[in-house]
Parts: C-alpha cells; sequence; structure tokens
C-alpha cells in the first residue's frame, strides 16, 4: 500500500500557531509602528511578562533606554529610505526583563507584507544568557590560569606539536636568562645542550606517528640551557593537551640547582664525617702508644748520658715519636677531638705578630702585607691553633706562589643572620671573626676545592706535603663553633677565610702555658687510674723519678678498693675513657666521697669537647692531653695539687 503524504494547509494557521507556541526561542511580532501584535511563552519566560501585558504596546517595553531611543529612528529610517538596519539574522542586543534586569540575545527580524500592503516584522529572539556566563567563566578561569602561571615559582612553557614555543612564562625567562620575545615562535631546542637537542626531535616525531610516550610525565630530569651558553639540572614535568586536532605540550620546569648543591654539601659533610669518626678513633689508640714511645725514649736518653752513640738513638726515637704526635694531633684537629683551650684572643695582635714569624719562614720573593679592622672584636678560640692555622695556610700560600707573589692576611667581623645563614649554610647565625688568608698565586680547579679540605688529600709532589694542612684548619674552625671557606680560581689566587666565633667579652685571655723542658716534683701521694699497662707503667715510672710515691689501679673498680685501703692520698691521676663501666669523672666523684680533699688530675686521648658532650666530663677540668711527657705531667700534677678542691 503507498504510504501518503500529508502536507500542511498553509490556509490554516493552525499548525503556525503551534510551531510558534512550542518554539525554544522567543517569537515576537511588531506592526510598522512597533505596536506587538504576538508574544510566544517563550517570549513570556525569557522577559518576565504574560503576553496580555505586552500585546498592544509599544516593543519598546523590552528594551533598555539605550536601544529604545534608537529604535523609533530605525523604523523611521525603514519606511522612509528602505534602510534595513532592523533587518537580519544574528545581531548581539539587550533586553530588558519586566523587573527591569537585562540580558544578553541574539536578535533576527524578518519582514512579512500583509495584505493591505503594510508591513509586520517577525523577530526571533534566543538567550544568550548561558553563553555569556560560560564565556565570562572562560575568561576568568584563563584570567586565574595566566595569574598561576605568570606567578608561578617554577617555569612553565608551551609547545606546538613543531617544538615551537607559544609560552614562557616569567620565571622561565629567569632560569634560562632569555626574554619572551626572544624564544616565541622560536623552536625549544635553542633551550637545550646536547644530547638532548638532537633527540627532541625524535621524541615528538614518535610521540605524535606512534603514541610513545617517552617525552610526556612527571619528574624526568635533564639539563636546560642558558642564553649565555651555560647548563643547568631541572626537572621537567611534560603532559600534552589536545586543540583543534593537533597537540600542544605543557612543559613544568624546576629549577635543581640548589637541591643539587646542597645534596653535594650533605655528601661532603657525611664524608668529612666519616672520616673525621676514623681518624679519631685511630689518633685516641695511637696517642696511647706514643705516650710509652716518647716518654720511654725520653726516660732512655736521661739514663743514657755517658753513652753518646745510644742517647743518640734514644734522642731519635724521641723524635720520631713526636713527629707521630704532630701528626696524630692533625688527625684529631681534622676530626675536631683535639683538645682546645679557647680563650677571648685579640686577633689583630695575634696577625701583626704572625706577619713577623711568617716574614723569617717564608721565601724573600714573597710580599706580606696586613689589613685589621680597627673594630674588630674579640674571638673566642684557641690562640696557640690560630696561629698554626694561619702558619698551614701560609705555607699552602707559599707553594701556590711559584714565581712570588703577595700574601695578605687581613681581619674583619661578620654578622651571619637567619638570611645570610641560606647563603652560607655551614655558618650557624651569630656574630664572627673572620681571619682570612689571600695569595695571587695559582689558584685551585674546581675539583681541588671540592676535596681541598680532605685529609691526605693534596696536589703536591709525594714527600712534599702530608695533605693534613688544609684538613687540620678546617677541623679547628669546626670544633671552634666556626667554619671555614675557599674561595679560589686558577689564575686568581685564593683566599681562604676562618671563621671564629666572636668573644662575649673584650677581656683577653692567657692559654696554659706548659714548659716541657721543666719537670717539676713532688713527695705526695698520687693514685693513678691507666687500662693501658704500657701507658701505666710509664705514668708510675716517671712519677716515681720525681719524687713522688704512687698506687696504681686498671680500673675504677680497683682504684675505690685501693683508695679505701689506702692511709693516705693527695691525688687521682685517671684515664677518663676506661672499661668497667666507670668513666674516669665517675670514679672522681666517687673517689672524693671518700676522700673529700682529694685532687684530681684527668688524662685522655680525645678532647675535651668530645668528653664532655659524651658525658664523660664537664667543661672546665684540668686534663692532660695525650701524649704527655714526664715535664708535662709534672707541670699538670703540680696545677692539680694547687687548685682549690670543690666543695
Amino acid at each position: 500500500m503507498e504510504e501518503r503524504i500529508v502536507r500542511p494547509d498553509h490556509s490554516n494557521a493552525d499548525w503556525l500557531r503551534a510551531v510558534v507556541d512550542t518554539a525554544v526561542d522567543g517569537v515576537i511580532l511588531i506592526d510598522a509602528k512597533g505596536c506587538v501584535l504576538m508574544f510566544n511563552p517563550a517570549c513570556e519566560d525569557l522577559f518576565g511578562y504574560p503576553a496580555s501585558e505586552v500585546i498592544g504596546r509599544n516593543v519598546k517595553v523590552l528594551m533598555p533606554s539605550s536601544y529604545s531611543n534608537a529604535h523609533d529612528g530605525f523604523l523611521q529610517n525603514y519606511h522612509s529610505s528602505g534602510e534595513r538596519k532592523i533587518i537580519g539574522i544574528g545581531r548581539e542586543v539587550v533586553g530588558q526583563r519586566k523587573d527591569g534586569t537585562t540580558f544578553l540575545m541574539h536578535l533576527s527580524v524578518g519582514e512579512a507584507k500583509q495584505a493591505t500592503g503594510e508591513s509586520i516584522f517577525v523577530g526571533i529572539v534566543h538567550d544568550l544568557t548561558e553563553r555569556e556566563r560560560v564565556e565570562r567563566e572562560l575568561r576568568e578561569s584563563a584570567a586565574r590560569l595566566r595569574a598561576v602561571v605568570d606567578t608561578a615559582v617554577d617555569g612553565v612553557i608551551l609547545i606546538d606539536s613543531d617544538g615551537i614555543i607559544l609560552k614562557f612564562n616569567p620565571a622561565c625567562e629567569k632560569l634560562f636568562k632569555y626574554e619572551a620575545d626572544e624564544v616565541l615562535g622560536e623552536n625549544v631546542r635553542m633551550l637545550m645542550p646536547e644530547p638532548y637537542r638532537s633527540e627532541h626531535d625524535g621524541y615528538v616525531r614518535n610521540f605524535i606517528t606512534t603514541g610513545e610516550k617517552k617525552i610526556i610525565g612527571i619528574g624526568r630530569e635533564v639539563t636546560g640551557q642558558r642564553k649565555d651558553g651555560t647548563t643547568f639540572p631541572m626537572d621537567l614535568s611534560v603532559g600534552e593537551a589536545g586543540q583543534d586536532g593537533s597537540s600542544i605540550f605543557v612543559g613544568m620546569i624546576h629549577d635543581l640547582t640548589e637541591r643539587k648543591r646542597t645534596e653535594a654539601q650533605l655528601m661532603q659533610a657525611q664524608k668529612m664525617e666519616a672520616v673525621g669518626q676514623l681518624s679519631g678513633g685511630i689518633s685516641h689508640d695511637f696517642n696511647n702508644l706514643l705516650t710509652v714511645i716518647v716518654g720511654n725514649a725520653e726516660y732512655l736518653s736521661e739514663q743514657l748520658v755517658s753513652r753518646a752513640d745510644l742517647k743518640r738513638l734514644a734522642d731519635d726515637i724521641c723524635s720520631a715519636g713526636e713527629r707521630g704526635a704532630e701528626l696524630t694531633q692533625r688527625l684529631l684537629a681534622f676530626s675536631r677531638k683535639q683538645l682546645l683551650r679557647p680563650v677571648e684572643t685579640e686577633c689583630n695582635k695575634l696577625v701583626e705578630s704572625m706577619h713577623k714569624l711568617l716574614r723569617r719562614t717564608l721565601r724573600e720573593d714573597i710580599d706580606i702585607s696586613t689589613h685589621s679592622d680597627s673594630e674588630l672584636r674579640y674571638a673566642f678560640a684557641d690562640p696557640v691553633q690560630i696561629e698554626s692555622a694561619i702558619l698551614n695556610l701560609a705555607l699552602n700560600a707559599q707553594d701556590a706562589m711559584v714565581s712570588g707573589g703577595h700574601l695578605t692576611l687581613s681581619t674583619a667581623n661578620a654578622s651571619i643572620d637567619a638570611g645570610d645563614h641560606n647563603a652560607h649554610p655551614e655558618v650557624g647565625p651569630g656574630e664572627y671573626v673572620v681571619i682570612a688568608v689571600t695569595d695571587d698565586g695559582t689558584g685551585m680547579l674546581k675539583r681541588v676545592r671540592e676535596r681541598a679540605f680532605e685529609p691526605f688529600f693534596t696536589t703536591k709532589e709525594v714527600g712534599k706535603g702530608s695533605g693534613l694542612g688544609l684538613s687540620m684548619v678546617y677541623g679547628f674552625a669546626k670544633q671552634s663553633n666556626g667554619h671555614v671557606t675557599i674561595y679560589s680560581e686558577p689564575g686568581l689566587g685564593t683566599t681562604v677565610r676562618i671563621y671564629l666565633p666572636a668573644a662575649a667579652a673584650k677581656t683577653q685571655g692567657v692559654p696554659l702555658a706548659v714548659d716541657k723542658k721543666v719537670a717539676l716534683s713532688g713527695s705526695e701521694t698520687v693514685l693513678i687510674v691507666e687500662d693501658d699497662p704500657f701507658v701505666r707503667s710509664y705514668a708510675v715510672m716517671s712519677l716515681e723519678s720525681l719524687g713522688y710515691k704512687v698506687i696504681s689501679a686498671v680500673d675504677g673498680k680497683e682504684a675505690l678498693q685501693k683508695l679505701e685501703a689506702a692511709p693516705h692520698v693527695d691525688l687521682l691521676f685517671t684515664d677518663v675513657v676506661m672499661p668497667g663501666g666507670i668513666s674516669g669523672w665517675e670514679l672522681a666523684g666517687l673517689a672524693r666521697k671518700v676522700r673529700p680533699e682529694l685532687h684530681v688530675l684527668l688524662t685522655s686521648g680525645y678532647a675535651l669537647e668530645t668528653l664532655a658532650a659524651n658525658g664523660h666530663v664537664r667543661q672546665g677540668a684540668l686534663i692532660l692531653e695525650k701524649p704527655y711527657r714526664k715535664a708535662e705531667l709534672a707541670c699538670l700534677l703540680r696545677e692539680a695539687l694547687s687548685a682549690p678542691v670543690p666543695v
């Protein structure tokens, strides 16, 4: 059966009314004078008027004043001249609702001729409120995104599928040292060193053709290249965004320079700490051996006055032992376990005295000058070690000035606050006295600077240096709660700065001086406590030769037993770190409960600061540093016996 096609009866207006009444968009009819003839339901929703309130009124009621004032002119021009400004599809205008609010709308106007020859106008109104809202939100979102990108700490860069740079934020400008105008429209390869530059096009091509996502992802560590050709490490994260069927790539760039520097500093500090612990432990044990070697060699030398040949051998042993002691002292200095006697020190006077010493010590082709800060604060440090550090630095500088040169010693105050601490992380905030030694010699390569403070590292020929000079300076500064820095460039010379904590007051102290050639005798009774049998034997022999009565014990437990049994003991001479569970400091406290009048002298191969940090002894205790000679023991023993007994 043939399908019957039903065609509308154009003479019947009912179908047209149905279309108008159910239309999503507003439909409005006006006559030639602008009077509203029809107002469909969609118009009622749009403008907030019921049709009954609008039909018969001028269409200007639906317009804000800026449009309504011009409307009559449009109609008049149309009728008088045929100008069709009001006719056409797709004008954006503003409508006004019954409540006075306005909205953006899309207006299309057509003309129809009546049988009478008069014109009526048909307006189709499409509400653009939602579109306007979406566009506004998009604009606001884009503005926020622009603000985020422009103020981001990390670099943000956009490129297209050909690698052409589309966006280059201010952080990128700072990172790469290019202005945005210099890179926009250029290939991103310009920001890459080799091999990244050559590989880049292949990555993009593979991604586009095969989908292989080697360039997409978070946290790839690569290298960037600045405008001046220098490179820097960076963390690169890349994402893809589609645009009109093509791809654009968003790169987030985080500069890793500071992190790498901090990691390198941490690794270096850990390495130095590990070497320091090793060298400190070895030095402590070696000091016990040297105490025996040097002490017994000295004793033999005294007994062999009539045998010159044998006395010379004993003196040679003693000299070699002292050189070994100097070596262990340098290792202890590096490991921050040497015995320091810090006092308030006037560094300007110290530097002036070192100037005279260096003039006699260094080659004649080296000029020496000093520059002192007249307002220099006192430093709280060991003046003997300061002198030793300056001498070491001056000798190193001499080696760097092969054909002569100029050496400068200078002093200055330095105040390190929290902000400066970020630039100098090794130097804690506080007040410092800075002693600088500057030469105009050959300078150091970067790889040499990075290892300069390591013990036994040296660029000198075999036999020309131990490699402990700078490491000793480093250890002394760190143990003094300071720091040391090196600034050096090949061909431009070197400056080494020692930061020492400033003293609270300008009262110069006097370091303890011991005359190693004078051995003071005595007749008191001394209880010696030493776990090393060789050191104990040497100490007993030395004190007995000086006239003292000696009782010996191997540990704290035996010492307390002998103390209770002895009728009288004047002084306890004890090693600090001993086996058996009782340290020398603890032994002193227990012994004074038995003998309140007992004097105490401690001895150790460790530094007082190290012992205090571990709870073995308090700061201010009288302690004899190993290895010691008989004269040093005798001198400190007399000082201990002369000191008042703590209550």
